[in-house]
């Protein structure tokens, strides 16, 4: 019971870590898209209604579309797990003795004797059969997949509030101080960005701050220019 209890918590935590990067990831990329347009709008017009509705646009079109195609990417890997189980249990319906020699062989590979193997494998499968075979060949835990509705809502809300940032500095500092505002809000958000990747991937923290800051800085400068050429 309690190696049962412990198995559905690291699932738990598993999940909520990789939704946890999704939405990472979605707000390092409504940054950068964001501050993308608005520096393209921004350095081919004055107009400060353009610029803000540009920039309110594209936040909404990232936000929304990383959702979507967040729950379409964990959906679809969802029901690839979800055959490769029923593709288990039906063979162990039908060929059992291939699913013992393939757990012996799993253990085999690591180290174990092959009588031991064989004794490990029998042992499982008549405790747990489905179970056993879909993490040694497939390495699924059966029951335990991510739920798209949590991948999707959680880009769908980091994505959008990533490129509050941008748009923020953009809309209410003074006209003085917009770019050099937005260039602040931009570099702090992806090097926060950065760091909270690096932190839940286990990453160099220094390596991914700058790497963001540096893709952040390129970003401007190339949307800036394409601005200046319209």
């Amino acid at each position: 019971m309690l190696a049962k209890k412990q198995t559905k918590q690291k699932a738990s935590m598993k999940e909520r870590l990789n939704t946890l990067r999704a939405g990472v990831l979605g707000s390092n990329d409504g940054i950068l898209t964001v501050v993308g347009v608005l520096f393209s709008v921004a350095a081919a017009t004055t107009n400060q209604f353009t610029i803000f509705i540009a920039g309110l646009s594209d936040l909404l079109a990232c936000a929304f579309s990383m959702a979507c195609g967040e729950y379409a990417s964990v959906s679809t890997q969802r029901d690839t797990e979800e055959a490769a189980v029923r593709k288990e249990q039906h063979l162990l319906d039908t060929d059992f003795d291939g699913q013992v020699k393939a757990v012996q062989e799993y253990y085999m590979a690591r180290g174990v004797t092959a009588n031991t193997s064989l004794a490990i494998a029998n042992d499982l499968l008549s405790k747990k059969p489905l179970e056993t075979v879909v993490n040694v060949k497939d390495g699924i835990k059966v029951g335990q997949y991510m739920n798209p509705w949590s991948a999707a809502f959680s880009s769908l809300f980091s994505a959008s509030a990533g490129g509050v940032f941008p748009l923020a500095a953009m809309t209410f500092a003074p006209v003085a101080y917009q770019w050099p505002a937005t260039i602040l809000a931009v570099i702090l958000s992806v090097g926060l960005t950065g760091y909270l990747s690096a932190k839940l991937g286990d990453g160099l923290v220094k390596t991914a701050v700058i790497r963001n800051i540096v893709i952040g800085i390129i970003t401007m400068l190339i949307h800036y220019g394409v601005g200046r050429l319209m």
